[in-house]
């Protein structure tokens, strides 16, 4: 199902549920004065939406941030990746296309098979950490014999820790970024915030039931996009691969990279 029409339907479902409870409790209750509603239940009623507030909105800053950061890494080792495959134009042809290999399998291996599995199991496959390892082992084992041999030498040992580094990175952004008891005090949060509504005796004209909808629409958009972006691999970025794509064009579809 699209993630939009998730939205669409939760939110309506919401709206639907908020909006009936309403007419019924009103049904039999017409004998009920509206206005005698407590100050001390208006005053609950506002700070459990302010402190509700807060916690959303820290939600919301964790999970873009955490989607920030799994980007950033992305684009860290496919840019590490490259520079390997940039800068073994200096080795030996042997070497060089031996490294190229390496990158290019490496590459291919991430696109087509690592990505799909991490969104699918959150963590990492084991033949990625091994192509890994060929690359590096043949990268180090390289025997530089000339001063720009041995700059490239560096740079390029270099670079495969950085990309090692950054692929480590990229598994701990495939996992979920909030826990699932900051999910219970979210939901928990949301029904508290809704449920206050009939604490302030809400009643059925339009303008009042047009505004209970759209706070409930509201917090459930606000949920759906802390979701979205909690599972940055799964949902929150748009194409993970598009960096290691982009800088090897061939990754996706034919052989080289």
């Amino acid at each position: 199902m699209p993630e939009w029409l998730l939205l669409v339907l939760a939110t309506l479902v919401a709206c639907a549920v908020v909006t009936g409870a309403v007419v019924l409790r009103q049904r039999r209750t017409e004998g009920d004065d509206p206005s005698e509603t407590p100050d001390v239940i208006e005053y609950m009623t506002m700070m459990t939406g302010v402190v509700y507030a807060i916690v959303l909105g820290l939600a919301i800053a964790g999970v873009w941030e955490a989607r920030n950061a799994a980007d950033d890494v992305v684009k860290e080792e496919a840019q590490a990746l490259h520079e390997v495959y940039e800068r073994a134009r200096v080795a030996p042809p042997d070497r060089r296309e031996r490294i190229r290999s390496d990158v290019a399998a490496f590459v291919r291996h991430t696109v087509r098979t690592e990505y799909p599995y991490m969104k699918e199991h959150g963590e990492l496959t084991a033949r990625g950490g091994r192509l890994l390892g060929t690359l590096r082992k043949d990268v180090l084992e390289w025997e530089p014999r000339t001063p720009r041999e041995e700059q490239a030498y560096a740079a390029m040992a270099d670079r495969v820790a950085a990309a090692d580094a950054a692929r480590v990175a990229r598994a701990d952004s495939a996992e979920p970024t909030l826990p699932g008891v900051v999910w219970f005090g979210l939901y928990a949060g949301a029904v508290v915030s809704v449920g206050m509504l009939f604490a302030l005796q809400i009643q059925r004209s339009a303008r009042e039931l047009v505004l209970a909808a759209l706070f409930t629409a509201l917090i459930a958009f606000l949920l759906f996009l802390v979701r979205h972006f909690d599972e940055p691999f799964a949902r929150g970025l748009t194409d993970p691969a598009g960096t290691f794509t982009s800088l090897f064009p061939r990754a996706a579809g034919g052989s080289g990279g």
